[in-house]
């Protein structure tokens, strides 16, 4: 069974970032939008059945950026990666701040 999270962070505050809509593109091109919850992370994808293959995960984080900083030199941030059949849980978190984010494959 494949799972799938996901959770951001406010590197240069250093905590959890809640309410950034995040969308989940699928293979298949369906999509699903959630929101980051208090802690900054989304695992909710009401209506998927993960399967094998290319996502991508788009995270708005201008409001969130500008409404802390004054500015965002991203609008969002894409991240594309790969999900295999026997590949378990995938957690996708994002580090962000106002010039910089960062993403790797967590657990």
């Amino acid at each position: 069974m494949i799972s799938l999270s996901s959770h951001v962070l406010d590197t240069t505050s250093g905590t959890p970032v809640a309410g950034i809509p995040v969308t989940l593109t699928c293979p298949d091109g369906s999509q699903v939008t959630a929101t980051t919850n208090s802690d900054g992370r989304c695992k909710e994808w009401p209506g998927i059945t993960f399967a094998e293959g290319t996502y991508q995960v788009r995270f708005a984080c201008k409001d969130y950026l500008i409404g802390q900083y004054g500015q965002s030199f991203y609008p969002f941030v894409d991240i594309h990666f790969e999900m295999t059949e026997d590949g378990g849980h995938y957690h996708v978190p994002l580090l962000i701040s106002p010039f910089g984010f960062s993403s790797y494959r967590g657990s």
